[in-house]
């Protein structure tokens, strides 16, 4: 049995919950395979719970499932009772209650719920009438985001006002995903974060007494592999025709960011593309992200994908599948993959470092306190040899402000077997002017995989250029 990692301050905050005395609701939610489960099952470990995954039976079915789990644990020798209504079996569960705190828990709340929102109704009433002197820690969960944020969460829920507490599951961050593979070198540990995103079930399946090559492979570049076919279940459960949002991701993953670029290499309406996109927002797959110091500026935002291992699929296993289905998948990454795994890595290593300043920052480790990390993107002028001035596209790969010290820090990030040399360094500081902000750059950070050439060691100005590797980063 693997051991269970992470997740500690939510631990804490639902055995908070489960001490304090009286009826207590927590909403746990957030996308498919984050963990969810995972984590109310370590949670109810040795106390008394009901535990009951709704499934998309309908609502009559769900309530004698319900009342069959609820019997096995309230009252194992009434097996043949059965309830009429789901009113009558949470009377029962209340009239059931002693000293003793009861943890109940309804997952997958958005299957019974949605073809019935009246369930919610009822859960209210209980928990104002009947439960609310009883000693219940009333758990809903759920990985529809837009279900449990609009109908659970929201002004306009009945539910409103009645939660004590609401967790949402967000992947592991690089640092918690290394005690997946403890004993992996820090590159390695990097690369495993970047192919699974820091999704729990996907790190779940790493086999930490293999190299990460032997686990991607075994992953994703073999028919058995749980990864291989991963993203289309995970698509087919969320969308009824997945051929257009296989599209859209494929672009994504591909380098398009913009809603018109999107739209016209699919080959369909910007409301069209837009709709799906905003879908698969919902859903956690893929993220809008503002320029950093633009935020206010609709022209400037990104679409992005959330989830990296989704990134990695698309970049490298559709190309493969041919090779992989007739058992040559391991020949096909060590030939066409492995050797542009730094490549891959790029958008990973600027994720952790953004991560990392931003930790940095709040804990006085940097010349500002960064409150507000993020990318910066747009265009710079230049001079060409013969002094005619022209513009540019360019980008800073980490950008941290602070309001309350009225500074800013930029950074560039490189995951490359070859040391950063002096363009790296002049090319962000020239950048660093193009950044439209209220506030003076008071550091320049550089990450980089492999280190510094000498020049970079012996010129870079120590007061206000800071020099971070991988083993900083962990």
């Amino acid at each position: 049995m693997k051991k269970f990692i992470g997740r500690k301050e939510e631990l804490q905050k639902l055995d908070s919950l489960y001490h304090t005395k009286g009826f207590q609701m927590a909403v746990v939610y957030g996308r498919r395979r984050i963990g969810k489960s995972t984590l109310l099952a370590e949670f109810i470990k040795d106390k008394k719970s009901i535990y009951y995954m709704a499934t998309k039976v309908g609502a009559e079915r769900n309530v004698e499932l319900l009342s069959e789990e609820v019997l096995r644990v309230l009252a194992p020798n009434l097996q043949s009772v059965s309830f009429k209504s789901l009113e009558s079996l949470l009377s029962f569960v209340g009239d059931s209650v002693s000293e003793e705190k009861l943890i109940f828990i309804i997952d997958e709340l958005p299957y019974w719920a949605e073809k019935d929102e009246s369930i919610l109704s009822i859960f209210q009433k209980f928990a104002d009438t009947e439960w609310a002197e009883k000693n219940i820690l009333f758990i809903l969960c759920g990985s529809a985001l837009s279900f449990m944020e609009d109908k659970v969460l929201s002004e306009k829920s009945p539910l409103f006002g009645r939660r004590t507490a609401q967790i949402k599951l967000e992947a592991f961050s690089y640092l918690e995903a290394a005690e997946f593979v403890p004993n992996y070198s820090n590159e390695d540990k990097a690369i495993c974060y970047g192919i699974t995103g820091g999704v729990a079930k996907y790190l779940s399946l790493i086999d930490a007494e293999k190299s990460i090559h032997e686990n991607i492979v075994a992953q994703f570049f073999e028919k058995t592999g749980y990864l291989y076919d991963e993203t289309r279940n995970l698509l087919v459960q969320e969308f009824s025709d997945i051929s257009l949002v296989n599209n859209i991701i494929e672009q994504i993953a591909n380098g398009e960011t913009t809603l018109n670029i999107i739209a016209s290499k699919v080959h369909e309406k910007d409301s069209t593309v837009l709709y799906s996109l905003n879908k698969l927002i919902s859903v956690g797959l893929v993220e809008k992200r503002n320029c950093i110091t633009e935020e206010k500026n609709k022209k400037k935002t990104q679409y992005v994908l959330k989830d990296q291992m989704f990134r990695f699929w698309y970049s490298y296993v559709p190309a493969a599948s041919s090779s992989i289905e007739l058992g040559k998948g391991a020949i096909y990454y060590d030939k066409a993959v492995k050797p542009y795994i730094h490549m891959f890595m790029g958008k990973v290593f600027e994720e952790m470092c953004l991560y990392y300043t931003l930790n940095a920052g709040l804990d006085g480790k940097l010349k500002c306190f960064v409150t507000e990390a993020g990318t910066w993107w747009g265009t710079e002028s230049l001079q060409d040899k013969d002094g005619k001035w022209y513009t540019q596209s360019a980008d800073v790969d980490v950008v941290g402000i602070s309001a309350i010290d009225r500074g800013v820090v930029v950074g560039e990030c490189k995951f490359k077997n070859e040391k950063m040399d002096k363009g790296v360094y002049e090319t962000l500081i020239r950048r660093s002017k193009a950044i439209p902000c209220k506030y003076p750059v008071v550091q320049y950070l550089l990450f980089s995989l492999s280190g510094y050439t000498d020049w970079i060691e012996e010129n870079a100005d120590k007061d206000n250029v800071a020099l971070f590797t991988l083993d900083d980063l962990f």
